[in-house]
């Protein structure tokens, strides 16, 4: 941009305000038109990183605004993370629930893993069923639908009978197609580079 003159500067300002002041307009009309107040259910999906991490963000936004938030994490809770070891740090904004006994290569036991899957949704169902409650986070939830742990039509019945506000946010790989089909706000992760794939273990703060 060295050789731009005092007038080729100004043209090219110009040429952005304007184009942003048609966009603004654009961008104004839907804002405009977007006016429901409702929960709303989200889901994280995809093989890339930031599944987990974008719904506890959102709960750290949630919490922000004076919500009150319920955490189940299926298949997760053989080893503690560093969201868990936060958030129970807040018991009266946030009731906390790792429920799985590890990754299902680990446990290597169907009938187990689908008991205690179980047994998380049944917790699950609780939160889903209390108007008090803000926001769920259902993490890991995808992998109980893949494996079949879990019904995937009890789930979605569950979910569409929660508290009109209250706002769901799943993750994990390979949301079933159903599960998406009811979801309002869907996003696949996916993988372009990953620091395990050149020999680095999950570091703490970034994968746990």
């Amino acid at each position: 941009m060295t050789d731009m003159t005092p007038e080729k500067t100004a043209a090219l300002n110009e040429r952005h305000r304007a184009r942003m002041e048609r966009k603004k307009a654009i961008i104004d009309a839907k804002i405009a038109s977007a006016d429901k107040e409702i929960g709303i259910v989200i889901v994280n999906t995809g093989n890339g990183k930031g599944k987990s991490s974008s719904a506890f963000g959102m709960v750290a936004r949630a919490l922000g605004h004076g919500m009150k938030v319920g955490v189940v994490q299926f298949i997760k809770g053989a080893l503690s993370t560093g969201e868990e070891t936060f958030l129970r740090r807040f018991p009266d904004e946030v009731s906390f629930h790792a429920m799985g006994e590890g990754y299902t290569w680990e446990t290597q036991n169907r009938e187990r893993d689908i008991a205690k899957a179980e047994e998380a949704w049944a917790l699950a169902r609780q939160f889903l069923s209390d108007p008090a409650i803000g926001m769920v986070v259902l993490d890991e939830l995808n992998i109980a639908l893949k494996y079949k742990y879990l019904d995937v039509h009890t789930v979605i019945a569950d979910l569409l009978d929660r508290p009109v506000m209250q706002h769901v946010v799943i993750t994990g790989r390979g949301a079933p197609p159903e599960l998406i089909a009811v979801a309002d706000t869907v996003t696949e992760m996916n993988v372009v580079k990953h620091a395990f794939k050149s020999g680095i273990g999950a570091q703490a703060g970034t994968e746990w």
